[in-house]
Parts: structure tokens; sequence; C-alpha cells
């Protein structure tokens, strides 16, 4: 009984605050402004000098206009295109343009690095920094991988018939053997320290790259490319997907190839600087060993140097949205020659003078 009449009185102390808030009247509103002037003092514990507040009438309600707001000041999100595959006939996307000026667009004979059906390995190296990448997962991690599933395997299938539970069977002398102890423990640190010299050496020379021959500014934006080439005078570019018919009157693969494709020449160590507009981007491809993100409001640098001309894919490898997988890379590595003759005509094109110091010139020893 006590304890009942102890819960009755913390409650009753509880809402004692309650109800002297609910007996205290409200301010009165200001009816020129809308706001709440402060009560005066004279007013306080005098609840007669207290007005009430006047409430407007549902018949008042009805007739008081609704605040208004522009369709473009709306609070909600955009929605979102359908993810349709139209490449550049995307309502959603910049217009696709024909390459203007220089040389012609490589054709499906100039492919040189694309994903393949039922392709499971990694693509073929066509960098120096893909090839160390190659060594490091076909001669290193693959292998380590393949000898201890295969030993742990055994060994667990070992361990259930060896010590299996039978008649005359005697207790196991393995538990806390000082010798096996130490060899399970040194031996992967071993492995470890094997693995740790060729990647540490990878990383170094992936995020410590040669003096750039040339420079390319990537901006990712949902869902293009956009490229520019600050050495060159600092034309740029969008690079929107072509759609499934004009991919199949080029001969190109479908959903990898680009109205306006990066161009490079062929031996140069390009530097790319990867940002973003909107959301997280990425810059990949696989052929050439690069994958960078592109992040908005800042500048992420990663570089590659393309040993052999040709037609090279990539695609964005960050989910950014509906259309992800509908943001190709096509990267057109072509000799120097052409490459200047591309330069040229985009510098016309954007009415950049040719040999002024914001039209820098490529100057690289390329491979013969």
């Amino acid at each position: 009984m006590n304890g009942f009449r102890r819960l009755v009185l913390a409650a009753a102390l509880a809402l004692t605050p309650l109800a002297v808030v609910a007996q205290t009247p409200a301010p009165a509103a200001n009816a020129a402004t809308g706001t709440h002037a402060p009560t005066p003092p004279s007013a306080v514990g005098a609840a007669t000098d207290v007005k009430p507040i006047n409430r407007a009438s549902p018949a008042e309600l009805a007739t008081t206009p609704k605040p208004t707001r522009a369709p473009t000041d709306s609070l909600a999100p955009p929605a979102p295109p359908e993810a349709t595959g139209l490449g550049s006939k995307s309502p959603s996307l910049p217009a696709a343009t024909a390459p203007a000026g220089g040389p012609p667009r490589l054709g499906p004979a100039d492919i040189v690095a694309q994903p393949t059906p039922g392709e499971w390995r990694l693509q073929t190296a066509r960098s120096p920094i893909a090839r160390e990448g190659r060594f490091m997962n076909d001669r290193v991690l693959e292998p380590v991988l393949l000898a201890v599933t295969i030993f742990v395997i055994g060994l667990i299938g070992y361990a259930m018939f060896a010590f299996r539970r039978r008649e005359g069977r005697l207790p196991s002398k393995l538990s806390h053997n000082t010798t096996i102890e130490i060899v399970w423990t040194v031996v992967p640190v071993l492995i470890l320290l094997g693995i740790a010299v060729p990647s540490f050496q990878l990383l170094a020379n992936q995020y410590d790259p040669p003096r750039p021959d040339v420079t390319i500014k990537a901006t990712g934006h949902q869902w293009y490319w956009e490229y520019s080439y600050p050495d060159q005078g600092g034309f740029s570019y969008d690079s929107v997907m072509l759609s499934e018919a004009e991919t199949a009157k080029a001969g190109t693969p479908r959903l990898l190839d680009a109205d306006n494709r990066l161009v490079v020449p062929v031996g140069a160590t390009v530097k790319v600087l990867t940002t973003a507009a909107d959301v997280i981007h990425a810059f990949a491809v696989p052929s050439l060993w690069v994958q960078m993100d592109a992040v908005p409001g800042r500048i992420n640098e990663t570089w590659f140097k393309a040993e052999k001309a040709g037609l090279y894919f990539g695609q964005c490898f960050q989910l950014c949205g509906t259309r992800h997988g509908f943001m190709p890379i096509a990267i057109e590595v072509v000799p120097r020659a052409r490459f200047d003759a591309w330069v040229a005509a985009k510098q016309a094109e954007n009415g950049i003078k040719p040999g002024t110091a914001a039209a820098k010139p490529v100057n690289i020893a390329l491979n013969k």
C-alpha cells in the first residue's frame, strides 16, 4: 500500500508543472505583424486582465488565400528521368554533337580495349602501370589465395575425418601445442610481408606519377562527362553516350561509345584531374588501370600512359543515380600529328589562337 501511495504522489508532482503551464494565458498576437507581444507585468497572475484571443471563424479560414510557391522554388527534389538507354537522345542530357573539325573518328577496327560478354578476368593491360597491376594480381595475389584456400579446405577435411568421434580413439595432443601456435603465427606474417613488398611499390607508382605530358580535367555530371584541356587553351566539351541505334550504325559497343570522345596522344603521360558537379562519380578505364573518384568540390588526380593507338572504353564506377549505367568513357589514343590537328580544330572552334600562353603545345617523346 505504501508503494501505491508513493506512485500516486510521484505522478501528482510530475503533472503539477503541466497544470500550471496549461493555466498560463497565451500572449496576444500583433494584428499588423503577426508576431506575439510579451505579456505586460500587470497581467502576470491576473487572469481577469487577459483578453481572449480572437480566432478566425471557419468561413474566414475558407476565404484566406494560401501561400504559393513557384515551381522552381520547390523543396522537393526533381524526379529523375527513367534509365531508358536513350543515350544522347535523352531529354535530360545535353544534345549530342558531331566532332567539329579534326581527323575522322576511330572505328570498330581500332578498338583496343573493351568489356566482353562472359569475361571474368581483368582486361588486357595496355599501359605500364596496368602491367604492374596485372603482375600483382596474377603472380602474387591469386597464387597465394589459391594456396591458402587449398590448405584450409584440406585441413578441415582431415580434421573432420581424423578427429571424428569413435570407440578407442585417444584424445588429440594438438591443443595448446607451442610449436603449432608459433607456426600459425609466423607463417601468415611472412605471407603478408611477401604481399606487402610488391603492393607498396604498386601504390607508390600509382600515386606518384611521372611528369605529365598532357593534363585533362574530367568533370562528372548526371549523367555525362565534361572534358577540358587546360594546357591547350582550356577548351572543354561534353561527352554523352550514344543511343543503341547510333552505336549499331557506327559498329561500336552498345552503351559504351560517346558522341565526343576524350582524345590523347599515344605514348604520352596523361594526368587526369577528376571532379564532379553534382554527386560522386568515378573515372575508370580498366585496361589502363585507371580508377579515381570524382567528388564535388574536390580535385583528385590519377594518370595513365597508353602504349598503343586505338579506341579504349571505360565507365563511371560509382552508383551516381538512375542513369549510372549510361555514363561511358570513350578514349581515342592517336598519333601526335593527329592529336595536334584535333587540338588545332578545337582551338579554332573556341577562338583560341595557337602558340599563345593559353595554348601550350604538347612536348613529349613518343614511341616510334
